[in-house]
């Protein structure tokens, strides 16, 4: 078990904020990268602690279309979608995590959540309409670490 009560509670409390379902595609490799496995069994436990939650659990090897579709390019890898409903496909906002989302990156992984749940980015509305104004696409990468 990952959580116990208190943080179980914690997270729960985050994720009243939720508006629509979310789905969190991950994709681990046990052979490749074992710490992958414990990704995607703390995923699973999130799972279970709100029902919007959908966890969907792929190989990254036996996957590797789904993750060349989804920009998964190395594992650990979570997709983080807001999940269709009613037959509607998922809505793709772009939202990846790698690596093991430990400590502070585990809030992060929280946040990216509720934000693809909720549709909101927390931009200022300045930055949004510089951002629509672009005239090429951008890839943005944030790296962190625990140090």
């Amino acid at each position: 078990m990952f959580f116990d009560d208190e943080v179980a509670g914690q997270i729960k409390e985050r994720f009243a904020d939720l508006v629509h379902p979310v789905k969190l595609v991950v994709f681990s490799q046990a052979l490749q990268h074992p710490e992958s496995e414990e990704v995607k069994r703390l995923l699973e436990e999130l799972g279970t602690l709100d029902p919007r939650l959908i966890v969907e659990s792929k190989n990254f090897i036996i996957d590797a279309e789904s993750a060349a579709s989804l920009k998964v390019h190395h594992i650990p890898g979570i997709a983080i979608l807001r999940a269709g409903v009613d037959g509607a496909s998922d809505i793709d906002y772009g939202v990846r995590f790698f690596g093991l989302p430990m400590q502070y990156d585990f809030g992060v992984l929280i946040d990216a959540i509720v934000d693809v749940s909720t549709g909101e980015s927390g931009l200022a509305p300045e930055t949004l309409e510089a951002l629509r104004n672009l005239q090429a696409p951008v890839h943005l990468q944030v790296f962190s670490t625990p140090t």
